[in-house]
């Protein structure tokens, strides 16, 4: 007998009075967590660099790639889950699907783009937005909760989930559910934190803030996609995102390793005291120019 749990909300959506158009919850919650990226990046930015426009122009860039990213994935990786009629439901991002993964790629190297054309460091921009990548993300999860989507293997804990029958076909009413998008959330809310705080403890070598980033949400979201139930592409027994999230925990926890353990604590070779280093060979210079 479950004695206490988490409700769901009854809508996704806010009814606004008159002609206006109804205000989709999932999209205000996105709308939200890029806002807290872009404040939290400004500050970080303009501590270190001191121009808090060019993130505003980075946000107008990543954010739309970002967006056009992470559909492109969903729609890639689960076209079954995409309203009918399909033309139309690959653009109806409040009905939720958006991959995380596509999103940071394509915002990533949207900004990149745009830090590099104004002359700015992509690797030390990577470590300022770290933290706020992590931020939106939690932020963002909450939207799942709107949409009652996500969830993961039912639970009789305190903290269950209640989903509504239209959004729970599979299992018998009343079952509450793992608020596995609650746990990413905490997860990623926890993470920023952390980062904040290595990078001003420790001498971060760019972009090893960012690796680090990448390492600790693939440490959590793998863990969770063990919980999670909604539909999922299968390879070699483990879900595609697990998958996904263990590949890049890998390399982002080696990378880190390597470029700021390595090769950024370990002392340069040096020449014994006496021997002078090797001199380069003389460019020969054509006759006329010397």
């Amino acid at each position: 007998m479950v004695l206490a749990s988490i409700p769901s909300p009854s809508s996704g959506q806010f009814d606004l009075p008159g002609p206006l158009p109804a205000v989709h919850a999932y999209g205000l919650t996105l709308l939200v967590a890029i806002i807290a990226a872009v404040v939290l990046t400004s500050w970080r930015w303009g501590r270190r660099e001191g121009d808090t426009d060019l993130i505003l122009r980075v946000a107008v860039w990543g954010v739309a790639a970002g967006i056009v990213g992470a559909r492109l994935y969903h729609v890639v990786t689960s076209w079954d889950d995409v309203p009918d009629p399909k033309w139309q439901g690959v653009f109806e991002v409040w009905e939720g699907g958006l991959g995380i993964w596509g999103g940071i790629l394509f915002g990533v190297l949207a900004g990149a783009w745009v830090i590099k054309r104004a002359g700015g460091s992509v690797l030390r921009a990577l470590d300022v937005v770290a933290p706020a990548l992590l931020l939106a993300q939690a932020i963002g999860r909450l939207g799942n909760w709107w949409n009652q989507e996500l969830y993961g293997k039912p639970t009789d804990l305190l903290w269950g989930l209640e989903i509504d029958d239209a959004h729970n076909q599979d299992y018998p009413p009343g079952t509450t559910f793992h608020p596995t998008f609650l746990y990413e959330a905490l997860w990623n809310l926890l993470g920023v934190f952390v980062l904040i705080l290595v990078g001003r403890r420790w001498r971060i070598r760019p972009p090893a803030l960012f690796s680090l980033y990448v390492a600790w949400y693939t440490f959590g979201r793998f863990l969770l996609e063990q919980l999670r139930i909604d539909p999922s592409g299968m390879f070699w027994g483990m879900r595609t995102n697990a998958w996904v999230a263990l590949v890049l925990f890998i390399a982002s926890s080696l990378f880190f390793i390597y470029w700021q353990v390595y090769e950024g604590q370990l002392p340069r070779p040096r020449f014994r005291r006496g021997r002078a280093a090797p001199k380069r060979p003389a460019m020969a210079v054509p006759r006329g120019r010397r």
